[in-house]
């Protein structure tokens, strides 16, 4: 995707990247899954996001550029992957929650909710490979990217909902911006 594609609102790029792919090029060749669920985390007035503190050495990547990966770690074990929206200096990312893992479904796996790799941000994670290193990299780059093959995902196809795990941010945790694909097995279960 251009540049001009993480600068609009954080919001709409939520929305927008439902149906689009993933692409980690790995010595193996690509890692490759369509983007099912997302969640939007807007300025620092939204106190479900790591920007509400302020600028910090962890959240310094959310106030850069838009177009680059904010890759952090929680619970001291899982990595999660943003995607860096709007404008330079307006700390706002997209957390991408889950994908339908491509590369599985073509080896002729059948899907299993328990056993999916990648419903859950931890999961896409590591279905990826990607960790702190990628912290800051150029998603409009050759080793990390992401790509629109020509799949329309019409409104009515799109879900929203409460983002999840954010019940210490008062007001904010009610606020409907997870966004996925209705019918999707790999959505994330709250």
């Amino acid at each position: 995707m251009p540049r001009s594609f993480y600068e609009q609102p954080t919001v709409e790029v939520a929305k927008q990247l439902l149906g689009k792919y993933l692409v980690r090029m790995s010595e193996e060749g690509p890692i490759v899954g369509k983007i099912v669920e997302t969640e939007a985390y807007v300025g620092p007035e939204d106190r479900a996001s790591h920007a509400w503190r302020g600028r910090t050495r962890r959240t310094e990547v959310m106030f850069g550029p838009p177009g680059y990966a904010y890759v952090y770690l929680i619970y001291g074990m899982y990595h999660c992957f943003n995607v860096v929206t709007e404008r330079e200096g307006y700390p706002a990312a997209v957390l991408v929650r889950a994908v339908e893992p491509i590369s599985v479904l073509q080896a002729g796996r059948s899907p299993n909710r328990r056993s999916l790799p990648t419903n859950g941000p931890g999961k896409v994670c590591r279905y990826f490979g990607i960790d702190r290193s990628f912290n800051g990299i150029d998603l409009c780059g050759s080793v990390i990217f992401i790509e629109d093959r020509g799949t329309h995902i019409a409104p009515e196809e799109i879900a929203h909902a409460r983002r999840i795990g954010v019940d210490y941010a008062g007001r904010w945790k009610d606020i409907p911006w997870r966004f996925y694909l209705r019918g999707s097995l790999y959505v994330s279960a709250p």
